[in-house]
């Protein structure tokens, strides 16, 4: 009885493929065994990043102080809508970006003209060589930025001296004390002033410098075009934003950052992007 059952296990796990004596067919059947076995919890964790959630780093302090260079954040991907896998077709709207949100973006001047981008950047140990007649560009197709939504289509921004007006209207601010901005360039600390800024219904802090020169220039009365929205970051005079570059056109929003998920000071590692001592108190911070 127990050889039986023993016989009927080893059975169901399978005894491994002789070989065929065909090099090309063994190869193919080793490359297929690893395609079963991990393809699809691989398509799984695709598919989830592509149309549920998202984890991206922030490198930079534009977002500070209500990111801080070197957090982790989950962005949900499908906060405005639920799109096709790996595309930016929309198949079930769920809402609008509303002023105040946090979004990731696809940043609008680093978007490639080249058709087949998104092949060329397949690595060449996954295509063999194939790919080689054309190598893929030096820059990423795209690259991601993460800001503050300001302006919503048919809006008029303007800023000035810090302060930003919305259809004519000052938004409120109070002051909020003084704040010490460390820069990873560096990682010296820079005297700012820290407000507290009401956009819609969102209240969030701002930081303004108070280096003399160091301000950003005023923006002048700007109307959002439809479909297309205006962003800035919250540490204002340290953000290459919508004043510089433009509008974000709806379908470039990727999602909307919900918290922070993990966080290292990178200067207490030389200022290297990924390293050093971890923030535990940021840990599961929600952002708004």
């Amino acid at each position: 009885m127990s050889d039986g059952l023993d016989i009927d296990l080893r059975q169901e796990v399978g005894e491994t493929p002789r070989p065929s004596g065909n090099p090309l067919v063994d190869a193919w059947m080793a490359v297929w065994g690893v395609i079963k076995s991990w393809g699809p919890p691989l398509l799984a964790v695709l598919v989830i990043r592509s149309i549920i959630a998202e984890p991206f780093q922030i490198p930079s302090g534009s977002m500070v102080p209500t990111l801080a260079i070197g957090d982790f954040i989950v962005v949900s991907k499908f906060s405005y809508g639920l799109r096709v896998p790996f595309t930016d077709v929309e198949i079930l709207p769920l809402g609008e970006p509303e002023r105040g949100d946090i979004d990731v973006f696809i940043h609008p001047p680093t978007v490639s003209s080249d058709p087949y981008c998104w092949v060329k950047r397949i690595p060449r140990t996954v295509t063999f060589d194939l790919l080689s007649f054309m190598p893929g560009p030096e820059q990423p197709c795209t690259v991601d930025y993460v800001k503050r939504l300001v302006g919503l289509p048919g809006d008029t921004v303007e800023v000035r001296d810090d302060i930003v007006y919305i259809n004519g209207e000052a938004q409120n601010r109070a002051d909020d004390g003084d704040y010490d901005y460390t820069d990873v360039r560096g990682c010296s600390p820079q005297p700012m002033k820290k407000y507290k800024e009401t956009l819609g219904s969102v209240e969030h802090p701002t930081l303004q410098s108070t280096m003399w020169g160091m301000h950003s220039a005023n923006y002048p009365p700007t109307k959002v075009p439809e479909g297309q929205y205006f962003f800035m970051g919250d540490n204002r005079d340290n953000s290459a934003d919508s004043r510089y570059w433009g509008f974000v056109p709806r379908n470039y929003i990727k999602g909307k950052a919900k918290f922070v998920w993990l966080s290292f000071d990178p200067c207490s590692s030389g200022g290297q992007a990924g390293l050093g001592r971890p923030r535990t108190e940021r840990i599961g911070q929600a952002l708004h």
